[in-house]
């Protein structure tokens, strides 16, 4: 029993990665889709995806250890890290292989998200389908536990969830955003139907010349026009 200590540590290790892999995709899936909208998102859920793809990437390393550790299964460490250097079933290997760079690839832009740019991180971040998908491969064609028929019913479970998600997320993104009604203009808004024009009267002073009587009691005007007020200013 001690001598394949390693050999459970790292299925045990590589069947916990792909559940926790299969956690953040579908974790990433969600905040993506809108489920949660960004002015009222809690710091916390973005967290929890970090947190998942962190631990999925602890536990990837775990399996690797454990699988150069294992004297029964005899990896070296150029099976573990280059594809189809293994003698023991090369293409099955050569899919781990291969998902693991790519998980490698997504978590360290994601840790470097702000210093790069946005296009790169989203189309980096895009190959954890492909990281999946060649996840579960590996599993089902290297994996010791296949034949289980728990591992079975997970395996149908968690490649139901991912591409059902998968594809609603691709349908929400492909529906053209709703337009805002424009609002119609109440009854009373409405300007009211043109009549017959009022007719305008215009009132127009006409100077009347002062009579005989008004003149008499003008005061004297200087030759200047301007009227000369009660007292002078000083």
């Amino acid at each position: 029993m001690s001598s394949h200590v390693w050999w459970y540590t790292a299925r045990a290790a590589g069947v916990v990665a792909w559940l926790l892999l299969t956690a953040s995709v579908l974790w990433g899936i969600v905040l993506a889709s809108g489920a949660f909208p960004r002015h009222r998102r809690p710091a916390w859920l973005l967290d929890l995806h970090r947190w998942l793809g962190g631990l999925t990437v602890g536990f990837v390393a775990l399996h690797i250890v454990a699988l150069v550790a294992d004297s029964y299964s005899q990896f070296g460490v150029a099976e573990v890290l280059i594809p189809f250097a293994s003698s023991w079933r090369p293409g099955a290997v050569a899919l781990g292989v291969v998902a693991t760079w790519l998980l490698v690839a997504v978590e360290v832009t994601s840790l470097a998200m702000r210093r790069i740019p946005r296009r790169v991180w989203h189309l980096v971040h895009l190959s954890s389908y492909a990281t999946f998908l060649l996840t579960s491969l590996h599993g089902a064609l290297a994996g010791t536990d296949q034949p289980r028929p728990l591992y079975q019913v997970t395996s149908v479970l968690a490649i139901v969830a991912v591409a059902g998600a998968g594809i609603h997320r691709l349908v929400r993104v492909g529906r053209p955003a709703k337009r805002p009604r424009a609002s119609q203009p109440s009854q009373s808004s409405q300007p009211a139907p043109a009549g017959p024009a009022a007719p305008v009267s215009v009132s127009v002073a006409v100077p009347v010349p002062p009579s005989a009587d008004q003149t008499a009691v003008l005061p004297n005007r200087p030759s200047g026009g301007v009227p000369v007020s009660g007292g002078a200013s000083g």
